[in-house]
C-alpha cells in the first residue's frame, strides 16, 4: 500500500467518526468497517490471490479502496451502492486514490444485480449491507461465488441478532466450513469448500 493510500484511508475514517457522531439518520451514516477489517480483507485477499471480487454496500468507498489495493494489477472490484449521494461521494474518492480503473461501481439494488451475475463470477463477496436480506440472498450469492472460494460478512458479532437467520442457514448447509472471526465488529468468512 501507498503512503498517499494509507493517508487517504485515514482520512476517511476520522470523516467516517464524524460523520457518523453527528448523523442523526442511519441513511446518512457512513458505517465503515474498522481499520483492522480493511487489513483482515486485504490479507485474505492477497493470500487467495483474488481477482475478481463483489462487495455489497459501497458508501463512501471506504472499504472498496482497501479491496481494490489488495486485488492488484489485473484485479477488479464490482461494488453496489443504493444510495446516489455516497456513489458519488465514493466515485471522487477512487479517483484520489488513483484506483478508479480497478472499480466497477453499480447503482442498483444488489439482489437485482446479483440475478444477472453469471455462475461463478467471483473469488471473494464481502457483505456490508441490509443484514436481513442476507438469507434471500443466499442461493444467490451460492451461486455466483466459485469453489474453493471465501464470502466475508461484516457486523457479524456487532449486529449478531440480526445475523442470527443467516449464520444458522450458513453452518447447516453442506458444502460450506465458516468461522467467526473477532475482528472490527465481527468478520463472518465463509468458504465454498467446492
Amino acid at each position: 500500500m501507498t503512503p498517499g493510500l494509507l493517508e487517504l484511508l485515514r482520512e476517511l475514517e476520522d470523516f467516517g467518526k464524524a460523520n457518523d457522531a453527528a448523523a442523526e439518520q442511519r441513511s446518512r451514516k457512513m458505517l465503515n468497517i474498522t481499520h483492522d477489517t480493511g487489513v483482515f480483507l486485504a490479507l485474505l485477499i492477497k493470500a487467495s490471490k483474488c481477482k475478481r471480487v463483489l462487495e455489497i454496500g459501497t458508501s463512501n468507498g471506504y472499504s472498496t479502496l482497501w479491496l481494490a489495493d489488495a486485488v492488484g494489477d489485473g484485479g477488479r472490484i464490482t461494488t453496489i451502492e443504493m444510495a446516489r449521494d455516497k456513489v458519488e461521494m465514493a466515485e471522487g474518492n477512487f479517483e484520489r486514490a488513483g484506483l478508479a480503473p480497478r472499480i466497477r461501481q453499480i447503482a442498483n439494488e444488489a439482489g437485482r444485480f446479483m440475478a444477472t451475475c453469471a455462475d461463478a463470477e467471483y473469488d471473494f463477496i464481502f457483505l456490508d449491507s441490509d443484514r436481513e436480506q442476507y438469507v434471500d440472498w443466499w442461493s444467490t450469492l451460492q451461486r455466483i461465488l466459485a469453489p474453493g472460494c471465501l464470502i466475508v460478512v461484516d457486523n457479524a458479532i456487532s449486529h449478531a441478532h440480526q445475523m442470527e437467520a443467516f449464520s444458522r442457514l450458513v453452518a447447516n448447509e453442506a458444502g460450506y466450513l465458516s468461522s467467526l472471526c473477532p475482528i472490527g465488529n465481527g468478520e463472518l468468512v465463509i468458504l465454498k469448500e467446492s
